[in-house]
């Protein structure tokens, strides 16, 4: 909050108020039908913070995240309102989220995520180092059982769980080298063994 936002308050609040005495005083004498007119303004404007509220839920129920085209071995993923693209694969038979980034080497498991696939991050030797862009963080190396991404499933699979806080696994080029061809085409990244 800067020097201005509170004088520039006080004037939005003192001008809200005119008008809404301006209307209180033109309709005095029709006050039923104000309250009326005010009830279904602020139900409108409630259900837009709603919408608003809810619409990374809609959107991802409208528009899927990924879809596959069965036995083809081809997975097709929508680019983001943030423009990445994400993928869910089930690690370990636990479905995890990852972003697509292929200025990662490897695949990163955050330190939630390794925990939920069955990894403790407080058990493991964190002796290599990557330099990201929040500077350098600590690296573990560790083995999954299993990933999967639709119909395909790929075995002792060699991932790294990172020691700094990162919000979302990423999906390195480690794994994604597994595919035969990466496209991106208009806003969809289109991934085929």
């Amino acid at each position: 909050m800067d020097q201005f936002d509170l004088p520039r308050l006080l004037y939005l609040g003192l001008l809200g108020a005119v008008i809404a005495g301006y209307f209180v005083v033109s309709n005095r004498h029709r006050m039923g039908q104000m309250a009326q007119q005010a009830a279904i303004w602020g139900l409108i404007f409630l259900g837009t913070i709603a919408a608003v509220g809810l619409w990374p839920d809609i959107r991802d129920s409208v528009v899927p995240r990924q879809s596959f085209v069965a036995g083809t071995g081809t997975v097709e993923v929508p680019r983001s309102s943030d423009g990445h693209y994400y993928l869910t694969l089930s690690v370990n038979g636990t479905p995890v989220d990852f972003v697509v980034d292929t200025g990662a080497s490897d695949l990163v498991l955050s330190q939630r995520d390794a925990l939920r696939v069955g990894i403790d991050p407080g058990r493991l030797a964190y002796i290599g180092e990557a330099q990201t862009a929040n500077g350098r963080v600590a690296l573990a190396q560790v083995v999954l059982d299993s990933v999967s991404l639709g119909d395909m499933t790929d075995t002792a699979v060699r991932a790294t769980v990172n020691g700094g806080d990162m919000g979302t696994s990423l999906l390195g080029m480690s794994y994604l080298r597994r595919f035969g061809r990466i496209e991106i085409a208009g806003d969809r990244l289109v991934l085929e063994r």
